[in-house]
């Protein structure tokens, strides 16, 4: 299994809709990258690595795949779509990570 991961920094001055992000960029994503995309989870920071630290990132999204091949396949034809929706709930520039899950 493989994980996509697109963290967004918590930058001071930046902003990040939450619930823009949960209630309509996640759906969209999965409704566009249909069965090939298996599972999301969207974490939201509230700290760094001591409590009330400031967290790195003030949100973290994942897209599980069963490949990458799998993501590559759904992913690229939607590309310029789930891109362009970014400026509705971010001004953040993400950071993204794909990684094997290995438990």
């Amino acid at each position: 299994m493989v994980k996509l991961s697109v963290l967004y920094p918590n930058e001071t001055g930046k902003a990040f809709d939450m619930a823009y992000y949960c209630n309509q960029h996640i759906p969209m994503v999965r409704q566009l990258l249909g069965p090939a995309c298996t599972h999301a989870a969207v974490d939201l920071g509230i700290a760094g690595g001591t409590p009330g630290s400031i967290a790195p990132y003030i949100a973290i999204g994942h897209l599980y795949f069963d490949k990458v091949e799998d993501f590559v396949a759904s992913f690229t034809p939607h590309a310029n779509t789930i891109m362009a929706d970014l400026s509705n709930y971010t001004d953040t520039t993400p950071t993204i990570q794909i990684s094997e899950v290995k438990m």
